[in-house]
């Protein structure tokens, strides 16, 4: 009688149903950790680092190319072109002596190892691409060489001084991410050539992976920190621009207020002259009557919108600027005030002879001729503490002059700023400008400082600003 072999069980492993249900096994855990968050932003990473490679930066201007001396402009182009000088000879002849490489395949590789420096002196990226798949391409050609026992591999010396060369060229131009991805790629590709072949891997992976990290590291430091101190350097000079802007029109609309107060004084005159017309006048008939009254109507008018434009111009604080607005005709007490203060001021004419001779002179001029005085002595105050001051007041048919002069002061030990707007020279210039004047500063060749303001006595048109 015939038997038939024993069949195998139905849930042995080696059956293809085991090894099927093992298969599926295997793709049911990779798809369920290839969603899992950890993955997924693994992925990501990686997705974002290779998108950094090939992203070039941002600008492509040569490296130092802002500098303002021009040998130093030129000093990237002229090492690189120096480094390659010296690297393209020295690495064909290793590469054909020591390596036993062919001649054409060892002179094609060497240009691809080194010519790239010129460019990545502007485009660093670009520069690392050939360069590192040139060193690849020849680590993977001197296996088959005769010569490699006993050598340097994966990357010769030459190699790894290039590439320090093009580590510091990107590190002063490419991004964080960019340099990140650079560095994982040089280890990992020298993880690469140490698992081929150990027998011939001398370390020189692991010191090219040191060294490029350190230089990206340090290269990356300082171009981020000449990059700020370029934006604080930028930030500064904006903080200037806009504060002398702000101080301009804080001094504007100091001006238009203080200006209120002298125009709503005629104003206020023409008013009642306009209404008083016809109890003053005799026999004055009704259609001059009449006239004078369209005059004072809009005489008050035009003092309700000053009014309102002034209450938009004053601040909060302003309560003090209600007073009456002073003049040169109180020069004397201003002048009190600062020898009070420590120094010496004298007059070139007494106060009464200065109101004599500015007795015509509109109100709105010598408010602003009083208000230099003041800011020139609050100036000598501030910045020239008891240093001799002269003040001098000169008039002629058209013109009002005034000279402040103050000789070297002594050290400054604390501030002693009690007058002044605190506008300093901007807040003169404006108020000479507003009624067609002129304003001359400057220092004196012996120590100490002047100031000429010359003011029409009749108010011009100011100069458009």
């Amino acid at each position: 009688m015939k038997t038939e072999p024993p069949r195998d069980h139905e849930d042995d492993s080696s059956s293809p149903r085991s090894l099927r249900e093992a298969l599926d096994h295997v793709r049911e855990w990779a798809r369920r950790t290839a969603t899992t968050p950890a993955v997924r932003s693994s992925r990501k990473e990686l997705r974002s680092l290779g998108l950094a490679l090939g992203t070039p930066a941002d600008s492509t201007r040569p490296l130092l190319s802002g500098a303002r001396n021009a040998w130093v402009r030129h000093l990237p182009h002229g090492l690189a072109f120096a480094a390659v000088a010296a690297l393209l000879p020295v690495t064909t002849t290793v590469l054909v002596q020591d390596y036993g490489m062919n001649g054409a395949l060892a002179g094609a590789l060497a240009t691809a190892q080194t010519a790239p420096l010129l460019l990545a002196v502007s485009r660093p990226v670009q520069a690392w691409w050939v360069i590192f798949t040139a060193d690849i391409v020849a680590a993977v050609a001197m296996l088959g060489t005769p010569g490699l026992d006993g050598r340097s591999w994966p990357w010769t010396p030459m190699n790894i001084v290039g590439y320090q060369l093009l580590m510091i060229c990107l590190g002063l131009r490419a991004g964080r991410r960019t340099l990140l991805a650079v560095w994982l790629a040089t280890g990992g590709a020298g993880l690469f050539f140490e698992v081929l072949s150990q027998e011939h891997s001398d370390g020189t992976q692991l010191l090219t992976f040191t060294l490029s990290g350190a230089l990206l590291l340090l290269s990356a430091t300082l171009r981020e920190r000449g990059d700020a101190q370029r934006k604080l350097v930028e930030q500064e000079t904006i903080s200037e621009a806009e504060r002398s802007q702000r101080t301009l029109l804080e001094e504007r609309n100091r001006i238009a207020r203080e200006l209120h107060d002298v125009v709503a004084h005629h104003m206020s005159l023409i008013t009642v002259q306009a209404d008083s017309a016809r109890y003053r006048i005799p026999h004055l008939d009704e259609e001059a009557a009449r006239e004078f009254s369209s005059i004072a109507e809009s005489a008050r008018e035009s003092l309700t919108e000053m009014r309102r434009i002034l209450s938009v111009l004053r601040s909060e604080d302003a309560e003090g600027e209600r007073t009456p607005q002073p003049g040169l005709r109180q020069l004397g007490q201003l002048v009190a005030a600062t020898v009070r203060a420590g120094v010496p001021v004298t007059m070139s004419r007494t106060e009464v002879e200065i109101a004599a001779m500015l007795a015509d002179l509109p109100a709105s001029l010598d408010l602003s001729l009083y208000r230099i005085v003041q800011e020139a002595l609050a100036n000598v105050v501030r910045h020239a503490p008891e240093a001799r001051t002269t003040i001098s007041v000169s008039v002629e048919s058209d013109s009002v002059t005034v000279v402040i002069v103050n000789g070297p002061g002594r050290a400054r030990r604390v501030p002693l700023e009690t007058t002044g707007t605190g506008h300093g020279l901007v807040g003169m210039r404006e108020r000479v400008r507003l009624v067609g004047g002129t304003l001359d500063t400057g220092p004196l060749p012996g120590g100490g400082f002047r100031v000429a303001a010359r003011l029409p006595r009749r108010e011009k048109e100011p100069d458009s600003a």
